[in-house]
């Protein structure tokens, strides 16, 4: 009995001490926190000062260049799942990635940007039925290649005369089939730093296509708007918007329209998660709303 009320003791003792142990961590855990916070605090007051200094910075003419990237991978597998019918035997895998550039030259009386954008993507699906013999390949899923470059001649602090050229492709399946060219010149309206507005009535859309019934060039109105800003603290946002009316009666109709968003999270040191998403209407190619997604991995430059 007295081993009994000693292994008794011995168990409480352990406990009370390890509380004690646990109560010293939290009180010491609070006494760093307390000496951290104005440290933390004159951290952040001196990384605001340097977001204002780069604001000050970007507004003086010259050269502006950046890029970021993101990538994207999903690897599937299923072993007698039954839940998957005629894939409970099956391996997927998605690659997907997207590369964004720009290089802007902002001078007092002119300026001109250049842009591009690169979105790819493949998927292979292996069923547990097939063999080595008949190995599925790689497909692609998303195929987007686009340049612009855009020159304006100021004539007010907001407004300037303009002419834009984009280029827009696929490049891994039909490489210039279909290809588009707008080349047109109108105004351009900037109501602040980091957005634009394109409007160029007398533009001409080239169209590079074997199926020459299908895919017709045409004169008409070009539009396009731009817009990127910080919505919080490490996450940024660019939306584009791009359409060009054609003057000419056609059906299918020569009409086009590309809306793309990167939304960007940055964790650590240009490190985070990328999101890119667009929504594309053109009778030409299908007549039906296409859309296309890329999340993973970004870096911006």
């Amino acid at each position: 009995m007295k081993q009994v009320f000693t292994l008794l003791f011995l168990t409480m003792t352990f406990f009370v001490s390890q509380g004690q142990t646990l109560e010293e961590l939290k009180k010491q855990k609070a006494d760093l926190e307390a000496k951290a916070a104005p440290i933390q605090a004159q951290a952040d007051a001196i990384k605001a000062e340097i977001s204002g200094l780069n604001g000050k910075i970007s507004s003086f003419p010259g050269w502006y260049k950046g890029a970021f990237g993101t990538l994207g991978a999903n690897f599937l597998g299923r072993n007698q799942w039954f839940a998957a019918g005629d894939l409970k035997d099956s391996r997927a895998t998605t690659l997907m990635g997207s590369f964004n550039a720009f290089a802007n030259q902002i001078e007092s009386k002119y300026f001109w940007r250049n842009a591009g954008s690169l979105n790819l993507g493949w998927q292979k699906l292996k069923k547990g039925t097939e063999t080595s013999a008949n190995e599925p390949k790689f497909e692609p899923i998303a195929d987007v290649f686009n340049v612009t470059s855009l020159f304006g001649y100021n004539i007010s602090s907001k407004l300037a005369a303009s002419a834009l050229g984009e280029y827009r492709t696929s490049i891994i399946r039909k490489f210039n089939d279909p290809g588009y060219l707008d080349l047109g010149v109108g105004v351009t309206y900037t109501p602040m730093k980091n957005m634009i507005f394109v409007f160029h009535p007398l533009n001409y859309n080239f169209v590079f296509a074997e199926d020459k019934t299908k895919f017709s060039p045409s004169l008409g109105c070009k539009i396009v708007g731009d817009y990127n800003t910080e919505i919080s603290k490490g996450i940024n946002w660019r939306t584009n918007l791009a359409g060009f009316f054609s003057y000419k009666n056609a059906s299918p109709s020569l009409h086009n329209g590309t809306w793309t968003n990167w939304l960007g999270f940055n964790l650590f040191n240009g490190i985070g998660v990328g999101v890119e998403f667009a929504l594309r209407y053109s009778e030409q190619e299908v007549a039906k709303t296409q859309n296309y997604y890329t999340v993973g991995l970004s870096y911006k430059l």
